[in-house]
C-alpha cells in the first residue's frame, strides 16, 4: 500500500485530501502544517509520496524540496490553487501537480502513475536543490525559527542530531544535513563531522598529528582532519 504524507498549512485542504486518498486506499501516515514539521516527518516516516502545498508561511512547498537530502527525498506531488505554481512545480520535475480544489477524478491519474513507480527511487534533477540557502531552519527549546546563515560560524553533526553554532557557542538543533548544508550553503568542510563558515574563520592552528584545528573571529575552536586539511586551505587560499 502506497504510504502517503500531506503537508499543508490549512487544516480543511488536509481533511479534503486526507479523504479522497483514503477513499482510494492510501495510507495516509502524517500531516504536517509546516515545511519544518514536514521535513521532521520525511525523515522519520519515510513517506513513498509526499502531498505538498506550495504556499506556505515563511517556507514554501519548494523552498523545502531545496532542503531535503536527495537520497532521502520521497516522490513529491505538488499542490496548489494556483495555475503559475503548477508550471513552476512541473518544471522542476515533480512527480505531479495537482490544482485547489482537487478532484477525485485527477487524483486517481496521480495515484495511478504511483502505483507503477511504488518502489523507484525518485529521479529529480530539482532547480530549487540548486538555490542557496541563506536562512536555515531550526530549534531552540520551545521555538522553531529560521537562523540567518551568517549567524552561523560552524556546524558539527553528533549521534544526537545536526547543530548549528553560532559565534556565542549557542548551538541550534536543525533537520538539515551535513550533505544539504556543504551543497547549498558555502559552508567549508574541515572535518568528517563538522563545517566551518569560511567569513569566520581567523586562523588554523596546524597539529602535530597533521590536522588541526580552525580558530573562528568569534575565538570559537573547530577541528580539522588530516584528510579535509589541504582542501580547506585552497578553499580559504589559505598558504601554511
Amino acid at each position: 500500500m502506497i504510504q502517503a504524507l500531506l503537508v499543508d498549512d490549512e487544516p480543511l485542504a488536509r481533511d479534503e485530501l486526507r479523504c479522497l486518498l483514503e477513499d482510494a486506499g492510501i495510507d495516509v501516515v502524517g500531516e504536517a502544517s509546516n515545511a519544518i514539521e514536514a521535513m521532521q516527518m520525511i525523515y522519520r516516516l519515510r513517506p513513498d509520496v509526499v502531498f505538498l502545498d506550495i504556499q506556505m508561511p515563511r517556507i514554501s512547498g519548494l523552498e523545502l524540496v531545496g532542503m531535503l537530502d536527495p537520497d532521502k527525498i520521497p516522490q513529491i506531488v505538488f499542490v496548489t490553487a494556483f495555475d503559475e505554481h503548477a508550471v513552476k512545480a512541473f518544471e522542476e520535475h515533480a512527480f505531479d501537480y495537482l490544482l485547489k480544489p482537487v478532484l477525485a477524478s485527477r487524483l486517481n491519474k496521480t495515484l495511478a502513475r504511483l502505483s507503477k513507480q511504488n518502489g523507484a527511487a525518485p529521479d529529480y534533477n530539482l532547480v530549487a536543490p540548486r538555490q542557496a540557502l541563506r536562512q536555515l531552519p531550526c530549534h531552540r527549546h520551545d521555538r522553531i525559527l529560521l537562523l540567518p546563515l551568517d549567524e552561523v560560524d560552524y556546524v558539527v553533526a553528533r549521534l544526537s542530531g545536526v547543530y548549528l553554532v553560532t559565534q556565542d557557542g549557542t548551538e541550534h538543533f536543525t533537520e538539515l544535513t551535513l550533505k544539504v548544508l556543504e551543497e547549498k550553503t558555502g559552508l567549508l568542510r574541515c572535518h568528517r563531522q563538522y563545517l566551518v563558515h569560511p567569513e569566520k574563520v581567523a586562523q588554523i592552528v596546524l597539529g602535530e598529528t597533521g590536522g588541526g584545528e580552525v580558530i573562528t573571529r568569534a575565538g570559537l575552536n573547530v577541528p580539522v582532519s588530516r584528510r579535509f586539511l589541504k582542501p580547506l586551505k585552497a578553499q580559504l587560499g589559505v598558504l601554511l
